[in-house]
């Protein structure tokens, strides 16, 4: 079996042999490689010592070099090249107290995760080292611990999460004993940054139903997210064949892979339980607003960006907003300018994905929402006037039309022009604004 390889790949390892080293691609590229998935980056090991590899190349940046990472820079392209080693016990969880570096490719395979992360290719020679049967997992497509499980999680409690997040991108199903050696409380050595790190990465794989199954049986969720983890088990009454966790993962997995629009989806319920405590068990009126409010919780406690917190937030307020395909234009147009014209088609997608992890046909749902996509974009196409932005007056013009000075008066009479115009898009002209501006401001200040 052999890999195909980059030409800059293959040049740096041709680079180590020619000068007496060995030289392996290791890692998850060469596990992407098998399974013919084209990687991103690429990583190479050799016996060459740090210094070694720095004399061996004109371009270099000592990446790590205390544990004996230098990057390359190869035509250009940065490619991490590190000294086989050892590693001893890991006090902070996260990194080994002690490195030594070895010759033995073997050694340092068995420093790794997962036996499908724990292969080693010669593209010179064209052999593997592949010591714990990687290759053989990998057809299996089974998620195996190098060693002892236990051993692998205790050294880095990260690890229970990368066996979920391997299972929800690639598919493979985790080993028995790998699954048991799993102590959920561990978890809790880890910082927040470095888990909310792992959980972006898992939110976009192509199987989150069995990865989430994993997740909620195995305690971890209940660790790491308690907010989701409390909505299995609540029902959600006739039109939902799922509780309110088993819908929310499989809307996630139904809506685009992009981040804020899998974080919207897997969390625009997590307001239902509380929703329906505060509601007596009878509904979960609320639970938008609730759902925002715990979703900026959750997300700004797993370090994620402002940025992203915004739009997902923003998306799980409005997601019970009322749509739907014979809208008239002036209700779409109030819709639009309500939601946002940057976020109508992210609102749309995740109703899209809510709809269809109901107990309803999905033909019937994917035929609903597509009409409402025609209909919100037949109505940005006709370029009427959505925000105050797009009206034909400003607030200078204002100042100047009614004599008065910059002051909140101004933007509450903006927004008002702007429903009108919303309401009958003809009026959005200079003449009939300021006269309509003038009538709203002597309406209110009548001596």
């Amino acid at each position: 079996m052999r890999v195909k390889l980059p030409h800059t790949i293959i040049e740096i390892c041709r680079t180590l042999s020619e000068a007496g080293f060995q030289a392996f691609v290791v890692g998850g590229a060469l596990r992407d490689a098998l399974l013919g998935v084209t990687p991103h980056d690429w990583d190479i090991t050799t016996d060459a010592l740090p210094e070694e590899v720095e004399t061996l190349f004109p371009e270099t940046i000592p990446t790590g070099r205390e544990f004996g990472t230098i990057t390359v820079l190869y035509n250009g392209q940065p490619v991490e090249v590190t000294t086989m080693r050892q590693e001893g016990r890991y006090s902070d969880r996260r990194r080994p107290d002690t490195v030594a570096f070895t010759k033995d490719i073997k050694l340092d395979l068995k420093r790794r995760d997962f036996t499908v992360n724990a292969m080693a290719y010669n593209p010179i020679t064209k052999q593997f080292a592949d010591p714990f049967k990687g290759r053989l997992h990998l057809r299996l497509r089974r998620l195996v611990c190098v060693g002892d499980p236990k051993e692998r999680f205790s050294e880095d409690p990260l690890r229970m999460l990368r066996l979920i997040r391997f299972q929800a991108v690639l598919g493979f199903k985790p080993a028995g004993k790998t699954v048991q050696a799993i102590k959920p409380e561990l978890i809790n050595a880890i910082s927040a940054e470095r888990i909310g790190q792992e959980l972006a990465k898992m939110s976009l794989g192509g199987h989150l139903v069995p990865a989430f199954e994993l997740f909620y049986s195995s305690g971890l969720l209940d660790e790491v997210i308690p907010e989701l983890a409390a909505c299995a088990g609540v029902s959600q009454g006739e039109q939902h064949i799922y509780d309110v966790l088993g819908h929310s993962v499989l809307a996630a997995q139904r809506i685009p892979p992009q981040l804020h629009l899998r974080w919207a989806a897997l969390l625009h319920d997590i307001g239902k339980p509380k929703a329906k405590m505060e509601n007596d068990g009878l509904n979960f009126n609320n639970h938008d607003k609730l759902g925002a409010e715990m979703a900026e919780a959750i997300l700004q406690r797993l370090r994620f960006s402002n940025d992203l917190i915004k739009k997902v937030t923003h998306l799980i307020r409005f997601h019970m907003y009322p749509m739907g395909p014979h809208m008239t234009d002036k209700a779409v147009r109030h819709m639009i300018a309500k939601v946002g014209q940057e976020h109508i088609f992210d609102l749309i997608a995740l109703r899209h994905a809510d709809i269809s992890a109901m107990y309803i046909d999905p033909v019937q749902a994917v035929r609903y929402l597509t009409e409402l996509r025609n209909r919100v974009q037949e109505v940005l196409d006709a370029e009427t006037a959505l925000t105050v932005h797009d009206l034909a007056v400003n607030g200078h013009d204002l100042m100047t039309e009614l004599g008065i000075g910059p002051c909140r008066i101004i933007g509450q009479l903006l927004e008002q022009l702007l429903e009108l115009v919303i309401d009958d898009p003809s009026q959005n002209n200079r003449t009939a604004l300021l006269a309509a501006a003038r009538r709203l401001f002597d309406a209110d200040h009548k001596p």
